[in-house]
């Protein structure tokens, strides 16, 4: 059993929804990479690859690439099926052996790291992503996945309300040097095609809306994070903007279901992965988490700042439309924006009372 209720619940979940046939004899006896094994997206990749070879004896061996080994919990670190390689991705990786599949989900996800290490944030994305499309060149992997996300469409122009996996993009400016992130991404999907179309490497690319839930860390500056920071502590929540900009939030495992839905069953290259019911503003979002029952009698305060904070997202508008992946391998987001944050403060209690 997974180490928590919700992330055990979460993962038999995702098989159901995947198809526990398919995955099976798909995935029986393959190995992978997964990068950034320790954070959100990797984990749960992880968790649900358990899964699948505790439940159906799937023997399936995984590479989990950390930059700190200490971040791993203890179910994936002492699983004989898992080989734990401490190794910055932006260092050349060397792997013995087959590979099957490769997801490299290694990336700085935190406004305070984009602010503060703006080019290991670009690395991770740029030289990190050319050392695993080497990696899978070499291994002659099934399929290479790259995890990227909703920053590189940048802000719309005009009136563009939704972006769509063959529509416009927006501005991002090159020169802010927050933008390394989606600058960074932007490149690493370049690198993709390319290796597609030179060497015939299977490149998938799953763009992500902000995804949520066990996993994430409360500690790293995005406004979700900062939210569930105030209410595991009793504090009200606090907001330093007006709290007009639009998001769309999806829960971690139907994100995870979405990846192995392309993983396994998609004929195109690139997909949004966004849960449209669940666009809300920062200040909605704040109102929504003050509803569940964790947060008694907390209320929205305002602390804005007089100059804007340089760490924050810079794109307030322009929302990921997943009518592709849902039209092409029948997606669809289960859990809504209270059920996920209820699902994720439940495992926060439940981490702080181990």
């Amino acid at each position: 059993m997974v180490y928590s209720k919700i992330v055990n619940e979460d993962t038999e979940k995702i098989i159901e929804l995947c198809n526990a046939k398919v995955l099976v004899e798909n995935l029986k006896n393959s190995t992978f990479l997964i990068t950034g094994a320790s954070g959100m997206i990797g984990s749960y990749i992880v968790y649900t690859l358990l899964k699948l070879n505790e439940k159906y004896k799937t023997n399936i061996k995984i590479n989990a690439l950390v930059r700190n080994k200490l971040k791993l919990d203890n179910y994936i670190k002492n699983n004989s099926n898992v080989n734990v390689i401490e190794n910055d991705v932006i260092n050349p990786i060397k792997i013995a052996g087959k590979i099957d599949y490769i997801i490299h989900a290694a990336s700085p996800a935190s406004p305070k790291i984009m602010k503060e290490k703006p080019v290991e944030t670009n690395f991770a994305n740029t030289i990190g992503t050319a050392n695993t499309l080497l990696l899978a060149k070499e291994k002659k992997v099934k399929v290479y996945m790259f995890i990227s996300s909703r920053e590189i469409y940048g802000e719309p122009i005009g009136n563009q309300k939704y972006f769509t996996e063959d529509g416009k993009l927006g501005m991002v400016d090159p020169l802010l040097p927050r933008n390394g992130y989606a600058e960074g991404k932007k490149t690493a999907e370049n690198m993709c095609s390319s290796f597609k179309e030179e060497y015939n490497v299977n490149t998938k690319i799953v763009r992500l809306a902000h995804t949520y839930g066990p996993g994430m860390s409360i500690n790293d500056g995005r406004v979700q994070a900062d939210f569930l920071n105030n209410i595991i502590n009793n504090k009200d929540i606090v907001l330093k903007s007006d709290g007009s900009s639009v998001r769309t939030y999806t829960y971690i495992s139907d994100v995870t279901t979405a990846i192995f839905l392309i993983l396994l069953n998609s004929k195109d290259m690139v997909y949004n992965v966004a849960d449209e019911k669940s666009i809300v503003s920062i200040k909605e979002l704040a109102e929504k988490i003050i509803k569940i029952n964790y947060s008694k009698g907390l209320k929205i305060v305002y602390d804005i700042p007089k100059t804007p904070e340089k760490g924050t997202a810079p794109f307030k508008n322009g929302i990921l439309s997943s009518k592709k992946i849902r039209r092409e391998l029948g997606w669809k987001p289960i859990y809504s924006i209270e059920e996920g944050f209820k699902r994720t403060l439940l495992h926060l209690e439940e981490e702080i009372n181990k």
